[in-house]
């Protein structure tokens, strides 16, 4: 077997996890193909990343304790670029919380959808 046959076997997964989210759809919804295509990227992506990061502990480049900071920064870095991207909500250990009177003067949800 072939890693495109594996990883396509894999990627299986993204209509189970598109029912999940959308309940049962036809194949050619519009909205279950962008969110199987969505879960297909981002399955695929862990599975890369894993095998990356696995590489490089095996050949010594980097220790789990050097991997584990790195990941911190660049996990505090992102929320920091989600805060500025969407003013009025900061990530918690609970959960998002949502500032609506920042969310107002910032404008950025004036045309979601209801």
């Amino acid at each position: 077997m072939s890693v495109m046959d594996t990883l396509n076997r894999l990627c299986k997964w993204r209509a189970h996890f598109a029912g999940w989210m959308l309940g049962t759809r036809a194949k050619d919804d519009p909205q279950s193909q962008a969110v199987r295509d969505l879960f297909e990227r981002t399955i695929l992506l862990r599975a890369e990343y894993t095998a990356v990061l696995k590489i490089l502990l095996d050949k010594g480049i980097c220790t789990p304790e050097e991997f584990d900071a790195a990941l911190e920064t660049e996990a505090e870095a992102l929320m920091r670029m989600y805060e500025q991207r969407w003013p009025g909500i900061k990530a918690t250990d609970d959960g998002l919380v949502y500032d609506a009177a920042e969310i107002q003067r910032a404008g950025w949800m004036r045309n979601w959808l209801p």
